[in-house]
């Protein structure tokens, strides 16, 4: 039975949310650090607070948030993140700095 949980265990901690490879397809825009203003236009996100960036996440996924008109692309890009990858990119990117 430990064998069992053993593996159940490892098995949810690979299958949690990678903020580093979630991030790998936001580096196009923002920078492989979070250093640039995508297309011109965002801020830097590099070293927000999680909380900052999970809402404005959430706010592009539920078509709520369109700053600097950004809102349809980032609709997009948010449409298939759980709020656990949320999370996973919010930590990353405020480890950004």
């Amino acid at each position: 039975m430990k064998t069992l949980f053993a593996i159940l265990g490892l098995s949810l901690m690979l299958s949690a949310a990678d903020g580093g490879a979630l991030y790998q397809k936001c580096s196009a825009c923002h920078g492989a650090k979070a250093e640039k203003a995508a297309l011109g236009k965002s801020e830097v996100i590099a070293g927000w607070k999680v909380d900052k960036t999970v809402d404005a996440l959430k706010g592009y996924k539920a078509g709520t948030r369109n700053t600097k008109g950004m809102g349809s692309i980032m609709k997009g890009q948010t449409a298939s993140l759980s709020d656990s990858d949320m999370k996973a990119l919010g930590e990353y990117i405020a480890g950004l700095k």
